[in-house]
């Protein structure tokens, strides 16, 4: 019998795997960019509000040493000398690394959770194993990059380059020191000019907040971030933009500033959110105390709950009251009639499916080896950011706002699914056979349908000519949970309502995080 619960389950990965690579070729087509071109310098970045920083001088950088001495000369000298034997694949790295520092390590790491999101097989015994951050390469691999822990890695790493840039064009005005084609004229450059000082490398500050972020979040893939790293300093070097001093600067304070962020995400709770068997009994308890049917883990054998305590993780946008103040009111009774029309609606869609919502089920499944559907959100805004050619401060902006709704929304929407403990539609109808898996978690509210209704509200404010598509694709997102027969309409509906509230608290900071002023 395992053997053949072994086999489904890899057959299921494989398949939602394929279906994620298919998405991926729809959504971020990014190997054949031209470098980033900004419209806008965003040169007064260094006066914009922080995320964690008090001040964007709270971390000090030393100044540069002056562009007239025999060391500075021999830096310019060194990228002469990496051009002069560039091979075809240096070529493709400068190239690809150009297109934009925020946009390729946010690629990286979409990529990490994709590897990261498989659910741990069970012990002979019938347990499951837990994945351990001190043990990292021993099975499961840690982490399971479930939803929430996703969407809290996206919104560490974001939020951590942001402060760092803003910390870097603090500096950059301060010390206006020239970029490398600007001392020597006859420097070639393989990337776009900017107006900005070199000194702190913009992109080697991206790069060390990211690798500082990633070591802590998949801590069993340090090689392959270091390698990356790497990589993307030659491409820095190569290009002839800055220099190596530029870039060590750069790094040095990428990485000084995340350590901000690593001390905050240690203390966050997070590494509390898989509870223990008696709390995980009294949720159970407690919905049969309220007089309904407790949801159940319809594994074999049962499946511990994913994350129940996620709700306690500290929010980046509003405290841990507001998280209890955001939870809607309760769903439908299990034992009301609301409840057997909206089951029998969930049997009704998924008796016929029909082709176009067998479609979106799929599209917006984002279940075992993708990236998960924040993951799914961080790629739809990845492209549309690069149609509107932002600095690489705006974009690192950009993107900690929507990845800090994101991890928000996951940390709303779990207290909610805890708070009310609501069994799925399969387990109140047996009959029902969802087109996807059924997620090891309560129904109400839906994660999919949170997380959709705080992105489209933070990214139509962001591209506000938008605004419409991204309503419409968070709809259609919500409603594909219950085409899928995963959810009950009152799950999607509320679900959606409870991120748009979210999205509006990254909407209020960003009008008054002085970017736009």
């Amino acid at each position: 019998m395992k053997k053949i619960v072994l086999y489904t389950f890899f057959i299921l990965a494989g398949s939602l795997f394929i279906i994620s690579s298919c998405k991926k070729e729809i959504i971020g087509r990014t190997d054949n960019l031209p470098p980033l071109s900004p419209a806008k310098i965003d040169a007064n970045a260094g006066d914009w509000k922080t995320i964690l920083l008090t001040t964007a001088s709270e971390v000090p950088l030393p100044a540069p040493a002056a562009t007239n001495t025999p060391d500075y000369r021999a830096q310019i000298n060194e990228i002469k000398s990496f051009q002069a034997r560039q091979t075809a694949e240096e070529n493709r790295s400068v190239k690809y690394w150009s297109a934009g520092a925020v946009l390729r390590w946010n690629e990286i790491l979409r990529e990490l959770v994709a590897k990261h999101n498989l659910p741990p097989y069970q012990n002979p015994d019938g347990t499951y194993p837990f994945p351990d951050a001190n043990n990292p390469l021993a099975y499961p691999l840690f982490p399971f990059a479930n939803p929430p822990y996703s969407a809290r890695a996206y919104a560490y790493m974001s939020a951590a380059q942001y402060d760092a840039l803003v910390a870097a064009y603090y500096y950059k005005r301060l010390y206006q020191r020239p970029s490398p084609y600007e001392v020597d004229p006859t420097l070639k450059v393989l990337s776009g000019k900017s107006e900005l000082s070199s000194y702190p490398s913009e992109a080697a500050v991206i790069a060390g907040a990211a690798v500082e972020m990633m070591k802590l979040l998949f801590p069993g893939d340090q090689d392959y971030i270091q390698r990356k790293a790497e990589e993307h300093k030659k491409a820095m070097i190569t290009c002839g933009a800055c220099v190596r001093s530029d870039i060590e600067a750069g790094e040095a304070l990428g990485r000084a500033v995340a350590q901000k962020f690593v001390a905050r995400a240690r203390t966050d709770r997070a590494g509390a959110a898989a509870g223990n068997a008696m709390q995980w009994k009294q949720l159970e308890d407690d919905a049969i105390a309220r007089g309904e049917t407790p949801w159940l883990s319809l594994e074999t054998p049962k499946r511990p709950p994913m994350l129940p305590l996620f709700g306690k993780v500290r929010p980046f946008l509003f405290d841990s009251v507001t998280v209890i103040a955001l939870r809607p009111a309760a769903p439908p009774s299990t034992n009301s009639e609301q409840m057997k029309k909206e089951t029998e609606e969930v049997y009704q869609m998924i008796k016929k499916p029909t082709r176009e919502k067998t479609a979106i089920v799929h599209f917006w499944a984002d279940g075992i080896g993708t990236y998960t559907p924040p993951g799914h959100w961080n790629a739809i805004a990845a492209e549309d950011f690069i149609s509107k050619n932002f600095s690489e401060v705006r974009w690192a902006r950009n993107m900690a706002l929507l990845n800090m709704a994101l991890m928000d929304a996951a940390i709303v929407c779990w207290d909610t699914k805890y708070y009310y403990f609501n069994p799925r539609p399969t387990q109140l109808n047996p009959v029902i056979k969802t087109l996807t898996g059924i997620p090891n978690f309560p129904a109400y509210t839906s994660g999919h349908s949170t997380f959709s209704g705080a992105a489209a509200t933070i990214l139509g404010h962001i591209i506000p000519e938008k605004a419409g598509a991204y309503t419409a694709m968070a709809t259609e997102a919500s409603l594909s949970r219950l085409y899928g027969g995963i959810h009950y309409r009152s799950d999607c509906e509320v679900g959606l309502a409870s991120g748009k509230s979210v999205g509006n608290y990254a909407v209020q900071r960003a009008k008054t995080d002085g970017a736009d002023e």
